[in-house]
């Protein structure tokens, strides 16, 4: 297939361009800098991409967006992040209502702040939104995505759970406090936390790239969420450091405001849909996960 992918770049990007390439397709990445590089693309929303360039790609993959954390919410970042994925989304959809032929398959990030928080309940793509920021933001941006749909285009939104891996994402934030030997769980380390290793984000995309019959909502997080507990003592015994210095939960909603909210709140999150359509976890197990990243 021929690839287009917005964030192609950053965290998820660049090892999701380098996994589809080296599985045969072609990839072209976006850049709002002038490029006279082959393989990327020149293109500054909201501006449309030319019917001519739009018409050449199978597929497009979203992933572009203001950073969600680790910075406080502000009135004006609250804005960046609606916006930044609101309107990327929309000019996308836009430049394929022009392009003939259209790209027959539109994957596009979302997050598993879709649910909000729902305690010990099990969460899968059928549980309905909550109504805070997070969630109006996917509904919003999911919203943008699904009027492709009615272009006879497959969409397929992918809702993002924690990411794992030492080059960035929260991981390298929460090993931080660890390796000081004063690492711990946050508040009352019951809230869930569902993740997944950036092997398995990658993996599933391209999984839901080459099959046509996977559409709507996927979730992307490992098939075992695990507490905030658990994940501290997996990842203490992983760094060889105590796993006993837990971080009060006053001092997290001071410090992140509505952001350490939820971070306190936690999500148990399954991906029913990648487990029923066959897709294997390369990482099923959080201290299997970690290990394999700290010992690169």
């Amino acid at each position: 297939m021929n690839i287009l992918i917005t964030g192609g770049s950053g965290f998820i990007g660049t090892p999701l361009t380098r996994e589809l390439r080296g599985n045969g397709h072609s990839v072209t990445v976006t850049t709002r800098s002038q490029t006279g590089a082959k393989d990327k693309l020149t293109w500054n929303p909201p501006d449309l991409i030319p019917q001519d360039v739009i018409s050449a790609f199978d597929a497009i993959i979203n992933l572009a967006g203001e950073p969600i954390a680790p910075k406080r919410w502000s009135k004006d970042r609250k804005a960046r992040i609606l916006s930044s994925r609101v309107n990327i989304t929309r000019a996308l959809v836009e430049s394929i209502r022009t392009a003939n032929p259209k790209p027959k398959t539109l994957v596009s990030a979302s997050a598993i702040g879709y649910y909000g928080a729902h305690g010990d309940e099990f969460v899968t793509e059928d549980t309905p939104p909550a109504d805070d920021f997070l969630a109006n933001v996917c509904k919003q941006w999911e919203a943008e995505a699904y009027k492709a749909l009615d272009l006879g285009v497959r969409v397929v939104t992918v809702r993002i759970g924690g990411v794992l891996e030492a080059d960035g994402g929260a991981l390298p934030q929460m090993a931080l406090p660890f390796k000081f030997f004063l690492g711990g769980p946050i508040g009352s380390g019951r809230q869930w936390f569902s993740w997944i290793h950036r092997d398995d984000i990658t993996g599933i995309i391209r999984f839901a790239l080459e099959n046509k019959s996977i559409s709507g909502p996927v979730n992307l997080t490992a098939p075992n969420p695990v507490t905030n507990k658990e994940f501290s003592k997996a990842l203490g015994r992983v760094l060889h450091r105590p796993s006993c210095f837990a971080v009060p939960g006053f001092v997290v909603k001071v410090s992140l405001g509505e952001l350490g909210a939820v971070l306190l709140a936690g999500q148990r999150v399954l991906p029913e849909k990648a487990l029923k359509a066959g897709y294997g976890f390369k990482y099923s197990d959080v201290s299997e996960a970690l290990r394999a990243i700290y010992r690169k």
